[in-house]
């Protein structure tokens, strides 16, 4: 019998790979962008969230397409943050397992440079970077992109909303003799579409998932009505009775992160918290504490959760309902991973009950009200 991922065009060594992961379904995206990128490969627009496989959709074609007898960098793949990039090169080294050796490099800001450019003297078929550690590397002379036959830009809009845009058009001029330009981007815009035309053929293959298969479907989507005064004591309730739960408490703001981190700090509760200004070391010591389970629960925002991978959550909470409906989906995505049941629980006011509504129809979720 054949498997899904080999009609696709997925060679068997490859495969082998992905069934010890767990993954012998492909995703819409996946059976959208593969066999795209195997057959043609040239420029691709895709629109795909967090969470929808398109690691997979990109990196396996990706790896089909290096030569690995070449010691030089051959394919580039770049991202927002450093816990993206990471989680990004582990995955690809785990679709190797079985393949002829393809060698991958992980370079981010936050890292030991002089490491990094050590590393870069051996073989390396593809590099997965931050575009600001990237740039230092080139200006040291630690690599090249002259060989690259294929770029990758994961999470495009993010890298924009970051402030990345002169140092991604300065890195497209330096990889001039790419074959292709694969952008993938949750939503799309103007500052996308400039960088769309700058860098890519006007006839570019355009891949859009739809909205509705976006979602996880073994999320439990639940809201409770609370006044934005009682949502701390609401918040230490819920993750007392957590027993051995663990998950993320979402706000908007980086001061609201803060505040209710030390509240419930102050509670006695384990908690650990994520937002922009946090040093790199920091943020490293609380990804640590919690993926080793040291912490049972991170207060987090958007920005600062990006690229945040670790599995068994049980649930998340949105302290506010976030401003963008991407923001929502991404959250969401956090919990109920690899086949898991998991929960998202809103608290609004009110006053906010459209908004689920407007979710409900644009997602196709149902929200229920979550009873204490």
């Amino acid at each position: 019998m054949s498997h899904p991922f080999n009609e696709l065009g997925i060679p068997e060594d490859m495969i082998r790979g992905l069934e010890e992961l767990g993954i012998t379904t492909p995703t819409e995206v996946q059976k959208k962008v593969i066999p795209f990128l195997l057959k043609d490969g040239s420029d691709l627009i895709a629109q795909a969230q967090t969470g929808t496989g398109k690691t997979a959709a990109f990196g396996l074609p990706l790896l089909t397409k290096m030569n690995p007898k070449h010691r030089d960098i051959q394919g580039l793949v770049l991202a927002p943050t450093r816990e993206l990039a990471k989680q990004i090169g582990k995955q690809l080294f785990r679709f190797t397992k079985y393949t002829e050796k393809i060698f991958i490099e992980v370079l981010s800001g936050g890292d030991n440079i002089d490491r990094q450019t050590e590393a870069l003297k051996r073989p390396t078929h593809i590099v997965v970077a931050t575009p600001g550690r990237l740039l230092d590397l080139i200006e040291r002379d630690a690599l090249t992109l002259e060989f690259v036959r294929y770029v990758v830009l994961d999470e495009a809009d993010e890298m924009l909303s970051m402030g990345f845009k002169k140092q991604l058009t300065e890195i497209l001029k330096l990889a001039a003799m790419r074959r292709s330009t694969w952008l993938f981007s949750a939503t799309f815009p103007e500052a996308i579409q400039v960088l769309i035309k700058g860098c890519m053929s006007p006839d570019a293959h355009s891949i859009q998932i739809d909205q509705t298969n976006v979602v996880n479907r073994d999320i439990d989507h639940r809201f409770a009505i609370c006044k934005r005064e009682d949502k701390t004591a609401f918040i230490a309730n819920f993750l007392k009775r957590q027993k051995e739960g663990r998950g993320l408490i979402f706000c908007r703001t980086k001061a609201g992160a803060n505040e209710l981190h030390q509240e419930l700090v102050e509670l006695g509760l384990p908690v650990g918290v994520l937002q922009g200004d946090l040093m790199q070391k920091e943020r490293d010591k609380v990804m640590r504490a919690f993926k080793k389970q040291r912490v049972q629960f991170v207060v987090a925002t958007d920005v600062a959760a990006r690229g945040i991978d670790v599995e068994g959550l049980t649930f998340v909470i949105h302290h506010q309902l976030p401003d963008q409906r991407e923001y929502y989906t991404h959250r969401s995505g956090r919990t109920a991973r690899a086949g898991k049941k998991g929960m998202s629980l809103a608290l609004i006011n009110s006053k906010e009950k459209w908004q689920l509504t407007e979710l409900e129809t644009k997602l196709r979720v149902k929200f229920n009200e979550f009873r204490k």
